[in-house]
Order: structure tokens, then sequence, then C-alpha cells
């Protein structure tokens, strides 16, 4: 008979332990160090507070009268200091102050930072890691890239060291520093979550997605790779809350870099401009265009005198590949070509009716918001209803005054009314103006009614739509035969 094998507890517990601080070890071998970092490139990291002048005071709601008080009186000194003497907001003018963060690029004083962070600003002071406060003076912003560069009066400052944004990986970590609700210095890490955003109202900026927390007074921020390289500038949070969700947006230190160049050696920005509305090609829109699968950026307008009706574009066509680079939906374009230096000559490959080819054509200076932003008079909303039940739609031919309004000279026709149908599915408005089915230019109401006619049920068309001014494709789907 065999005698049973005694175990010693503490050999076990001792085993355990070990596996356990192993298991740990591993685990802290595998996350990255960013002590070393926050010791070498913290210090060029700022923070910056700024103070605007905001005049007037508080306002009374319009049906509510001041009473007739005494010159003398405590209470009429105090609502006239405080709303005025008729009640519509003070002469006085308030200090507002707002937080921010930015970082020192070069030793002699230059820092970057984010547009907002100083934007109508009468005081900008800059406080460095070592507790010295210093007046800024602003060298030159660029709203459209939300970027700006000031100029400290200082030498020997720290500074980080630039890095590249276009060999950024999506899953790589990457490090913020920054000032989140005035709190100096907070160090924050995460990893990328994607590459090439783009978020409404920013054109000419591919933004990196983040999840590293980010929040007010981290903007104008580093971003910073484990190489310590700044990659990005924190700019931006989507949030429901108005705090950190998971979801921040820097902008790329190679678009930056570009900026702050221009901004240092001219004060302001010239982007490249190639004078054409775009939207994105839909998997609707791809079919009636014959493409196999929707990419690339749909130009639905050519503005006159621009670089592009020059070259030779024409609306429909649908821009694959802008200077070698691929264009895969609208929002691509948009950066691609504000980079690209003024008075460049690039191709541009285009599919037209079926068929790839390539234009050359040379940028242009992208001309002030103002300009861009001139078009033709909406349209007023029609009366008089004219059905076409297939389709859901009263159409009619335009009048000499909508002629005059919407600036069409000849053919199209008028959307008066939408009804429940593949018109209002596909998203037509009363207003709107029809000027081509597919490749076919709309000569009248009976005309397109025929084009209609003539596609098989089930399918789409690409209907070439002037709404407000603007013109957009817009992708009908036939209903199917009963």
């Amino acid at each position: 008979m065999r005698g049973k094998r005694f175990v010693n507890p503490l050999s076990m517990v001792l085993v355990l332990l070990a596996g356990w601080f192993w298991l740990a070890a591993a685990q802290a071998a595998s996350l990255p160090d960013f002590t070393w970092m926050v010791e070498k490139y913290g210090p060029a990291v700022v923070n910056i507070s700024t103070t605007q002048k905001v005049k007037g005071g508080m306002q009374l709601p319009p049906d509510l009268n001041l009473p007739d008080l005494p010159d003398d009186s405590p209470l009429r000194d105090f609502l006239r200091r405080f709303f005025g003497d008729e009640g519509g907001g003070g002469d006085e003018s308030f200090d507002s102050k707002s937080l921010g963060s930015g970082f020192i690029i070069s030793a002699d004083g230059y820092v970057l930072t984010n547009f907002h962070v100083i934007k109508d600003a009468e005081e900008i002071l800059v406080r460095l890691n070592d507790r010295r406060e210093l007046l800024a003076k602003v060298v030159g912003s660029d709203e459209r890239s939300d970027l700006a560069v000031l100029k400290l009066d200082a030498t020997d400052l720290p500074v980080v060291q630039i890095g590249s944004s276009e060999g950024l990986k999506v899953g790589e970590w990457v490090l913020a520093i920054g000032s989140p609700f005035g709190f100096d210095h907070s160090v924050t890490a995460g990893i990328v979550s994607a590459k090439g955003r783009s978020l409404p109202n920013e054109n000419y900026v591919p933004f990196i997605q983040t999840d590293v927390a980010i929040n007010p007074g981290n903007s104008g921020g580093p971003l910073f790779d484990l190489d310590g390289k700044v990659v990005g500038i924190n700019s931006q949070i989507y949030s429901r809350t108005g705090g950190f969700m998971g979801l921040s947006f820097a902008i790329p230190i190679d678009v930056a870099m570009q900026v702050v160049e221009q901004l240092k050696n001219q004060g302001y920005v010239s982007r490249g401009w190639l004078g054409v509305v775009i939207q994105n090609v839909t998997r609707d829109l791809a079919e009636s265009f014959g493409m196999e699968q929707p990419s690339g950026a749909l130009v639905s307008q050519v503005l006159p005198d621009s670089p592009a009706a020059e070259a030779g574009f024409q609306v429909g066509d649908v821009i694959l590949r802008f200077d070698g680079k691929r264009v895969d939906k609208s929002s691509d374009l948009p950066p691609l070509v504000g980079v690209t230096p003024v008075g460049s000559t690039v191709p541009v490959s285009v599919m037209r009716q079926g068929s790839t080819r390539t234009i050359r054509v040379t940028i242009g200076e992208l001309p002030a918001e103002e300009q861009l932003q001139q078009s033709a008079a909406p349209l007023e909303k029609p009366a008089a209803p004219t059905e076409a039940e297939k389709l859901g739609l009263g159409v009619a031919d335009l009048n000499a005054e909508e002629r005059k309004q919407s600036g069409v000279e000849e053919g199209g026709v008028l959307v008066k009314e939408v009804h429940p149908g593949p018109g209002r599915a596909a998203g037509l408005r009363e207003g709107d103006i029809i000027l081509r089915v597919n490749t076919t230019s709309v000569k009248d109401a009976d005309h397109f009614l025929s084009l209609i006619k003539g596609v098989e049920p089930g399918k789409s068309v690409a209907l070439l739509v002037q709404r407000d001014g603007s013109s957009i494709f817009v992708a009908l789907r036939l209903p199917t035969a009963e």
C-alpha cells in the first residue's frame, strides 16, 4: 500500500504568489511607460488663460417695463447699472475669462494652440511649468483649421519634438498633456481610434480620433506618440454632457505645421481651391451611374469662373483620385485640395458617363467665406400643385419670375408639391428644381415625366436638383411594377 503524498500548504501559496507576480509583471511589461515622456516634454506644455471684454449687462423681457422710481432710489441705481436706463442692457464692460492649453514649438517663444482658445481675446496670459507667467502676442490665427500661433518674449524655453501624423496607425498608443478645467499639466493616455475623420463645418482638417480623456481646457494641448513626438493638437470632443465620453479629436500635426509656416511668414493661410460643390456617392447613386460600389466625390455644382470650370469639370463627374491620392468619400477631397500649393497643376481622375478620364487643373486660391456663399436667391414656396401620381410629385414648368429668382435660364422643372411616394423617400422638397435625369438635361415637365417613364421599374435614377441656390444629386428609386 502506497502512502499518501503530503503537500505543504506554504509551498502552494508561494507557487501561486510567484505565478501572480509573473503575470502582473508580464502585463506591466506590455503597457507603455509614459513617465520619461512627461518628464522630458511636459515642461514645454503651457496653460493659456485669456480675457475678453463683454459689453452690456442682462436683458429684461420685452414685455416687462421698469418701474418709475425716484432718481435717488437705490433700486433705480441697481436697475440702471445692470439693465441700463431703458432695460436693454447696461453700458458697462465685464471681463470674461477662458482657459486652454498650448505647447512651445521653438526655444525663442513660439507657441501653438487652437484658434478658439484665443478668439476675441484682449489679453493672453501663458503660464509655464516653472510657474512663470508671460503675456503673449498673436502672430497669426486661422479659423478654418482652428489654429493660432502665439509669441512669448523669452528665450531658451523648453520645446516639444514635432513628429508626423502620416505614419500614425489606428490602435497606436498616444498621450495628451493639458489643463482640463484649469488643472495644469494633467496627463491622460489612450489609443488612436480612427484617422481622417470629417466633422461638421470642418472641411479642411482630417481629424485624428482617439479615446484619450479630453475635457474643456485640454484644447490646444499636444498629442504625443510613443516616441515622444507631437502627432496632433487636441481640439474637440463629442459629448452630450459637456464632458469626456470617449470621443476626442486632434488636428494632425502635418496639417498644423503647414498652417504654422504660413502664419509665421505671411500672417494668414492661403489654401488651394478647386471650385466644385460635392456630395457622397450613395449606393443608389452608384447604381444609377453604373458604378460597382459607392466611392469618390460626386460633383453637384461647378462654380462659375473657378479652376474646375476652366479645366472642364462637369456636373455629374465623380472624382476618384486627386493628384494621385484616392478619394473614397467626399470628405476626403477638401483637405487634399486645401494643402495643394496655389498655382500648381495636378491630375484629377474622374468618372464621367461610365468611363474614367483624367483632367489636369490649375489650383486657385480659396476665396473668403463670404464670396463662397454668394449664390442665387432662395426660391419662394410656390402654390398651385400639379400631381404626377406615379412619383408622388406635383411638377410644373418654371415661369419667368421663378427663373429670375433661381438663375435657371432654360430647362428644368419645378417641384410644386411632394406627396408620399418615391419623391418624398428620395428627399425631394417643394421648391426644388430638377435639372437633369441621369445625364440628360430636363427641358420641361413633359420631358421630365417621359424620361422617368423610360426607366425600368425598381431601378434608381440620379436627379440633379437645385435647392436654395446650390445643386445636389438625389437618387430616386422608381416603384416596382404591380
